[in-house]
């Protein structure tokens, strides 16, 4: 055997051994690319239940009896639904008995009933359920109307902690999950929620609430057509495997990630976080409201792309576009007259908006009152016509027993508590 054909043969014995190689390495490269298109394409995210206006009352409790199981259940949700007319009648009115309606009357002005949790018998239903009222029917008995106040649209990142690690729309959780069913139409806050599903894992992520640089901010809201961004994020720490568990939910917003507060839940064990993840988000949009109320959550200017009209340009813009004879003629000055006030007041009931305008319009100098934005058990909006200064307008408010903060021609009122009588 010759020296080259000594040679050659090591050259291809290593050339038979790198084949298995290759194809093991080309079948890995598969299985990453099939498992990297299947994370991507595959179901991720939860949509957002679609949340209209509707009056929903929650957490209410049925123990039926009857002798099969589907009579248990119909007439467990008759039930319900009486159960829950009264509720919303006293958290709207304060109290008071509720007007005595029949099962066909209620049964026309509900638009839902949500199953929280139910257990099924032979002859036993025993279930907590939730009843949506349609506005439009209900509000006319219960003597609601007008619109609330909403926020500019708000686009929303839940991020969860747990076990160390933070995530928001890469995989479906439980916080996500508690936001895309959490029927947000009643809010004060205009909520941006997405499914989490095609580029949302991506853009979207627990990662992106930690920048600050506004240009990425700009093209990912205009992307979802909001004008800012809230952050709640919850934090579930266990005392031990299978044990209770505590939750910290926290509410921030905008780029720059301010809070604006948190509230502490706490669950029994593991099963319990789905309902205390839904209570999280309740309590996280009154601490939104709250800020919205008081202006701490306003949209960031600097997110704002477009650039502001100047005044005085487009007055010359629009003399230069008028005939020439026009230009001649005077220019009309505005007749002086009254100056419009926002004013902010708790609406606890519907009377309290009543009581409050007509406190309004016994001021000396207030031409016209009236309420502009409703949110009973919140703040209502109240548009005011006055002659006369902010200083005077505060005075007569004071005089009738308000605590007055202004701002400009924004006034926030708030009855002044009366002081215990001396011991």
């Amino acid at each position: 055997m010759s020296l080259s054909q000594s040679l050659s043969r090591p050259a291809a014995v290593l050339r038979l051994l790198s084949r298995p190689v290759q194809i093991l390495i080309a079948i890995a490269i598969g299985l990453a690319a099939a498992a990297l298109f299947a994370q991507m394409e595959g179901e991720r995210g939860v949509p957002p239940i679609a949340s209209g206006g509707d009056f929903e009352v929650r957490g209410v409790k049925v123990d039926v009896y009857a002798k099969d199981a589907d009579s248990a259940r119909y007439a467990g949700w008759r039930m319900a639904q009486r159960q829950a007319w009264r509720m919303l009648w006293t958290r709207t009115h304060g109290g008071g008995g509720a007007p005595a309606l029949s099962d066909s009357q209620l049964e026309a002005m509900i638009s839902g009933i949500e199953v929280e949790y139910e257990q099924n018998g032979p002859n036993r239903y025993v279930a907590t359920l939730g009843i949506l009222f349609d506005r439009a029917r209900t509000g006319q008995l219960l003597g609601v109307s007008g619109n609330v106040m909403r926020s500019p649209p708000l686009l929303v990142i839940p991020v969860l902690w747990d076990g160390g690690s933070a995530v928001s729309y890469e995989r479906v959780n439980e916080w996500q999950k508690a936001w895309a069913r959490y029927r947000t139409g009643d809010s004060a806050i205009d909520y941006v929620r997405v499914a989490g599903s095609i580029a949302d894992p991506i853009l979207l992520n627990a990662g992106q609430t930690g920048r600050r640089g506004r240009l990425w901010w700009r093209v990912l809201l205009d992307q979802y057509g909001a004008a800012d961004v809230v952050i709640p994020i919850a934090r579930l720490d266990r005392a031990y495997p299978g044990g209770p568990v505590t939750g910290t939910f926290t509410a921030r917003y905008g780029p720059d990630n301010s809070l604006i507060g948190s509230v502490t839940l706490r669950a029994s064990n593991d099963s319990g976080i789905a309902q205390m993840m839904d209570e999280g988000a309740r309590r996280i949009d009154e601490l939104y409201i709250r800020a919205l109320n008081d202006g701490r959550l306003r949209p960031d200017p600097s997110l704002i792309i477009e650039e502001p009209v100047d005044p005085d340009a487009l007055a010359i813009e629009n003399a230069a576009d008028a005939p020439i004879e026009a230009l001649d003629a005077p220019i009309a000055t505005p007749a002086a007259g009254a100056t419009s006030f926002t004013i902010q007041f708790d609406t606890p009931d519907v009377g309290s908006v009543g009581a409050g305008e007509s406190t309004l319009r016994s001021i000396p100098g207030v031409r016209s009152a009236a309420t502009s934005s409703l949110a009973l058990g919140g703040t209502s909006v109240m548009q005011v016509s006055f002659d006369g200064t902010v200083e005077m307008l505060r005075a007569g408010l004071q005089a009738r027993g308000y605590t007055v903060a202004a701002s400009g021609t924004t006034l926030r009122i708030t009855r002044r508590q009366a002081s215990p009588p001396p011991q």
